[in-house]
């Protein structure tokens, strides 16, 4: 069974409160959960004492279970002193990050087509410079044959 450390939520609507529960994660979001270590709410002032409540020690043991926080979570924790803060780009929004993959798998796309518009231009640059050895071994056969034809008009 995989453990999550995620978020549930509640409250009203337009009105969320987050409990931080340990549930598996095949469970939906706000379904059954093992037990719940913490709360979130979003509506209070970001300085607020109560916006955030986390028992450490409980998390501590989850996490030493195997647990994985999910990505807020991990973030709160890592505000907390819990553990890593992950690191996440200042400019970049949830919405950004499927604009960034589109533009990783343009970038290589371009690539590939620079690679194989180089090997082609290599290749046609090769035949074209044995072409001219070529063309020097191909006179040398064709005089033969053409002086035996000036010898037949002159005799």
């Amino acid at each position: 069974m995989s453990l999550r450390i995620r978020l549930s939520r509640g409250g009203a609507k337009k009105r969320p409160f987050y409990r931080i529960v340990i549930a598996d994660s095949r469970s939906p979001r706000d379904g059954r959960f093992i037990e719940k270590i913490g709360t979130y709410n979003p509506m209070l002032p970001k300085d607020g004492g109560n916006r955030l409540i986390i028992k450490e020690d409980r998390v501590k043991y989850w996490v030493s279970v195997g647990a994985l926080p999910s990505d807020r979570v991990a973030r709160f924790l890592g505000d907390a002193g819990l553990m890593d803060k992950p690191a996440t780009p200042a400019n970049q929004t949830k919405q950004d990050k499927p604009k960034a993959k589109a533009q990783e798998r343009l970038q290589e796309q371009a690539d590939k087509a620079e690679a194989s518009a180089t090997a082609t231009a290599e290749a046609a640059a090769a035949p074209a410079e044995k072409a001219p050895a070529e063309a020097a071994a191909a006179p040398a056969e064709e005089a033969p044959a053409e002086k035996p034809a000036a010898e037949e008009a002159a005799s």
